[in-house]
């Protein structure tokens, strides 16, 4: 046996060893971008909240606002059926995340207006306001967009913004885009390839 196949059937059998060929491991789609960062909000108790305050868990963080007429609802109805999804198919993955709720309207989303739209989701969705200026920093931290708009006339505003679920690491770091617009299936495989 030459050592060019020698070198070959060694490789051969260190993959069989564990059952497996040897593959790399996956890195996900997010690692190492600038998204996310430090916040003290209110959450839908009244309670000061900080993003320290979630250390040690994966999160779902998700910005919209309650009088969304269309996608918010819809977004954050998909993020609760895959957690909940996972509560029944892998509960040990499903009790390492906190879905988070920041709104992007602050000035009518108050801690029991938040606190009764996440409720309608999730019993463990955490919703979060704040002062305008607080609301403004967090969304810059995690790269969100939002500005009000108004047409002539209109009794009520409606509020332009990124459509976009993060899910962060334990350290608070992104990890992926979840596809809250597709629905709560998509969601949860999301979910299991990247929480361990």
């Amino acid at each position: 046996m030459n050592q060019m196949n020698f070198a070959l059937a060694g490789l051969l059998l260190l993959s069989a060893c564990n059952g497996q060929p040897a593959q790399p491991a996956a890195e996900p789609p997010l690692a190492g971008a600038s998204i996310g960062g430090p916040f003290v909000l209110t959450d839908q108790t009244g309670k000061t909240v900080r993003d320290t305050d979630f250390a040690g868990q994966y999160r779902i963080v998700y910005f919209g606002y309650t009088f969304c007429p269309d996608v918010c609802p819809v977004d954050v109805q998909n993020i609760g059926a895959g957690l909940k999804a996972l509560e029944r198919s892998d509960p040990a993955i499903a009790a390492k995340i906190t879905p988070i709720f920041i709104t992007v309207d602050p000035e009518r989303d108050t801690v029991p207006v938040v606190g009764q739209f996440v409720a309608a989701f999730h019993p463990r969705m955490v919703g979060l306001t704040g002062s305008p200026q607080a609301i403004a920093k967090v969304a810059k931290e995690f790269a969100i967009f939002y500005e009000k708009r108004q047409a002539p006339g209109a009794a009520e505003y409606l509020v332009d913004h990124s459509r976009q679920a993060y899910l962060m690491d334990p350290d608070g770091k992104p990890l992926a885009l979840l596809p809250a617009d597709v629905g709560g299936v998509e969601v949860a495989a999301e979910i299991k390839r990247w929480v361990t």
